[in-house]
C-alpha cells in the first residue's frame, strides 16, 4: 500500500464523516431511568471528525473536511473550530438547517454515555464530497456511522467508486459497522486499506465474520485481531486495533506488532480513540512507519485524555516532550546497567 503522494507533496488527511457539536455535561452519575440528576458543567465543543481533523493537523498533517456542516450557531462552531487550526471546509454550508448535536454524558470514572441527533451533517452528496478533490496518496478517513444510515450510505460509496486507486481509505468502524447488511459491509471492507478500531469493534466484526483470532501464547489478543482482520481488508491493508491506556497493535503484511501505551489518570475519555487516529494518520502522512506512528499516536491519546472535552489533541512539541520524558528514565537505566 503506498502511503506517499509523490516527490511535490505529502498526503492529506481528508475526513467523510459526520462533523457534530458535542455537548458535554458532567454528572456525578447517569440518573435511574425517569429520574433526574444534577449536573457538575456543561460545555460545547466540534467534536466528531473534527476531533480527527483537529490531531492531525496539530501533528503536522494538511488536513480536508469534506463532510457537510449546517447554517446557524452550531455549524458557525464547527467552521470556527476547523478554521482555528488551519483546516479547510471544502463543501459549501448547507443552508436550510443547522448541524445536530451529541449529548455527552461523563461520568467521574471518565466513562461516557452519548444520545445523537442528525441535522445538516448527513446533507452529503457525490457532489459535494468530491469539492476534497481527492489525489493519489491521500488519506480518506470513513466512518462506520456514514455506512448505518443511507441518506449518508448511498452518496459515500457512490463517492467512494470514484477515488484514485492509490487513495488510501482509512475505516473507523465504530459500534455500528458490524451490525451493517452484510452487502454494504463486504463493499468497505474490500476498500478499506487502514483499520483502526479499539478492541470490542473488532471482536465484534471476527465474530460476524467466523473468523477467529488465536493469540499464541505470548501473543496479546489485539494483536492477535489485528492479525486476523488484515486479510478480509483491499489486498496490502493494514489493521490497528486500541485498547485504550494499554496501546494498540498493528498488522503489517501479516507480521503484528504490540505498541505499549501510556496509562494516565483520565478526566474525560470523550474524543480519545478520534485523536489516536488523527496522529497516526499525521504520522504516516509524514513518512513514519506504522509502529513509530502507533506509538505516537498512544502518547498523543493518553495527553487528550488528561484534558476535558473532545477537540483537546496535543501538538507535535507536546507529544515530543511527553515521549521524552519517559525515554529519560530508560536511558538512565541502561547508564546504570553498563
Amino acid at each position: 500500500m503506498r502511503t506517499d503522494a509523490g516527490p511535490t507533496r505529502r498526503p492529506r488527511v481528508i475526513h467523510t464523516g459526520q462533523a457534530l457539536v458535542d455537548q458535554v455535561v458532567e454528572v456525578p452519575e447517569l440518573p435511574a431511568r425517569g429520574q433526574n440528576v444534577m449536573a457538575n458543567s456543561v460545555a460545547d465543543y466540534a467534536g466528531g471528525a473534527v476531533t480527527v481533523l483537529l490531531a492531525a493537523t496539530r501533528l503536522g498533517a494538511a488536513c480536508v473536511h469534506a463532510g457537510a456542516h449546517g447554517t446557524g450557531p452550531r455549524g458557525d462552531l464547527i467552521r470556527a473550530a476547523l478554521a482555528a487550526d488551519g483546516i479547510t471546509a471544502s463543501a459549501p454550508p448547507v443552508t436550510d438547517r443547522d448541524t445536530g448535536v451529541c449529548v455527552v454524558l461523563v461520568e467521574p470514572t471518565a466513562e461516557r454515555t452519548f444520545v445523537t441527533t442528525l441535522g445538516a451533517e448527513r446533507d452529503i452528496t457525490v457532489e459535494s464530497l468530491s469539492t476534497a478533490d481527492v489525489q493519489p496518496g491521500d488519506l480518506v478517513c470513513v466512518t462506520g456511522y456514514s455506512l448505518a444510515v443511507a441518506q449518508t450510505r448511498d452518496p459515500l460509496l457512490g463517492w467512494m467508486a470514484t477515488l484514485p486507486p492509490e487513495a488510501v481509505v482509512v475505516l473507523d468502524p465504530g459500534a455500528a459497522f458490524a451490525t451493517l447488511p452484510a452487502e454494504v459491509r463486504d463493499a468497505m471492507l474490500a476498500r478499506t486499506d487502514v483499520w483502526t478500531s479499539n478492541a470490542e469493534e473488532a471482536t465484534d466484526l471476527l465474530a460476524v465474520l467466523s473468523t477467529p483470532a488465536p493469540a499464541d501464547a505470548d501473543e496479546r489478543e489485539i494483536a492477535a485481531q489485528a492479525r486476523a482482520l488484515e486479510p478480509v481488508l483491499r489486498e496490502g491493508a493494514v489493521a490497528i486495533v486500541r485498547d485504550g491506556p494499554e496501546g494498540c497493535a498493528v498488522s503489517v503484511q501479516g507480521e503484528a506488532t504490540y505498541v505499549p501505551g501510556f496509562p494516565q489518570k483520565p478526566v474525560d475519555t470523550n474524543g480519545a480513540g478520534d485523536t489516536h487516529t488523527g496522529a497516526l494518520l499525521a504520522g504516516i502522512a509524514a513518512g513514519a512507519s506504522w509502529v513509530d506512528a502507533c506509538r505516537r499516536a498512544n502518547a498523543a491519546g493518553a495527553i487528550t485524555v488528561t484534558r476535558r472535552g473532545p477537540s483537546t489533541a496535543p501538538t507535535a512539541a507536546e507529544v515530543d516532550a511527553f515521549l521524552g520524558d519517559r525515554a529519560r528514565p530508560a536511558m538512565r537505566e541502561g547508564l546504570l546497567h553498563e
